[in-house]
């Protein structure tokens, strides 16, 4: 049996997508198709023997043009697989409709995925409803669907590779430490700079040596956020390595964005400052938690990427002081 499994938004998305996937793993082969904002977290997931990598431009964002010599190429590319079936995994606000009519141009015997819209011939098995669970809940239902099941003893929950040492990722990170990490790819899903500045010396006076993590594009807002108290290693670790240092960390505190979930999935409790643009319930961190942040804020459901409400005050009324407590409350 070779799987072919899709994930074509972020490193966040295909680390959720991890139990689906695993479950597929468990009957043969996977096959893993992912954009480029998730190639870095499919790289760390069991279960997954090849990656293909396709930026697709309904996904994607900003998006690509439509050229048909793309689609020539993918629905090639997908031909040559000779996938068994498909998981087309999406989040509630994203149509499978698409990629399937690729998958049956590129002959895939078995298409299944959750679908509000009428399919017609485009899907095999397709799940109907919305349900307002945790979204790696809901692409293992679609894994279920297919007639995949996880093998016995995994519980379902988040887990990539095994990651390194933190102490052999940084020298500094061989002392107990805590992790914020204030970048985000969409501004409205995470606290502005000063306030994670703020809660950085406030995380210091309190007794925590803290590190602040972030990509190659972030170190200027890295820099900022660390400023005196902490320990600067934006843009020096690679996401593999990011997950060394997360494991080694006593607690993280992260905005919605893929590093709270890779924290979950090496087994670290995080303080979540959760933007209410999409649903907790549907993303907040798949594993040991606190939640901050006004839920019911006029923001909610609305998807933004920047804040629509001046001031941002969904996040920026938690307080330092806030961040501080709910550390010591998931490091008990």
């Amino acid at each position: 049996m070779r799987t072919l499994v899709a994930r074509l938004d972020s490193d966040g998305d295909v680390l959720l997508a991890g139990p689906a996937i695993r479950a597929a793993a468990a009957s043969g082969e996977v096959v893993l198709l992912c954009g480029p904002g998730g190639v870095r977290a499919a790289g760390l997931l069991p279960g997954v023997n090849r990656i293909v990598e396709w930026e697709c431009p309904w996904i994607v964002y900003p998006a690509p043009e439509v050229r048909p010599i793309d689609i020539e190429a993918v629905v090639a590319l997908v031909h040559g697989i000779r996938a068994d079936v498909a998981l087309v995994l999406t989040s509630f606000h994203q149509s499978p409709l698409p990629l399937a009519l690729l998958l049956r141009l590129a002959g895939v015997p078995k298409v299944v995925a959750r679908s509000t819209d009428y399919p017609g011939s485009l899907l095999d098995v397709r799940l109907t409803g919305d349900p307002d669970v945790p979204e790696a809940e809901r692409a293992l239902q679609v894994a279920r669907a297919a007639g995949f099941e996880l093998p016995p003893g995994d519980d379902g929950g988040l887990a990539v590779l095994d990651p390194p040492r933190a102490e052999l990722v940084h020298e500094e990170l061989s002392h107990p430490y805590v992790v914020v990490h204030p970048g985000a790819t969409a501004p409205a899903r995470t606290w502005s700079p000063d306030r994670w500045a703020k809660a950085v010396v406030a995380l210091n006076a309190a007794g925590h040596r803290v590190v602040v993590t972030g990509g190659p594009a972030e170190t200027g807002l890295t820099g900022h956020v660390a400023g005196a108290c902490g320990t600067d290693l934006g843009g020096r670790t690679t996401f593999r390595e990011l997950s060394g240092v997360l494991a080694g960390a006593e607690a993280v505190v992260v905005g919605n964005t893929g590093p709270a979930h890779l924290a979950v999935a090496v087994g670290t409790p995080v303080v979540s400052l959760f933007a209410p643009v999409v649903p907790a319930a549907r993303w907040a961190p798949h594993g040991r938690h606190v939640l901050l942040g006004d839920q019911h804020a006029p923001c909610r459901d609305s998807r933004a990427r920047n804040c629509p409400v001046p001031g941002h005050p969904c996040l920026d009324l938690v307080e330092p002081a806030e961040v501080v407590a709910a550390v010591a409350e998931v490091t008990r």
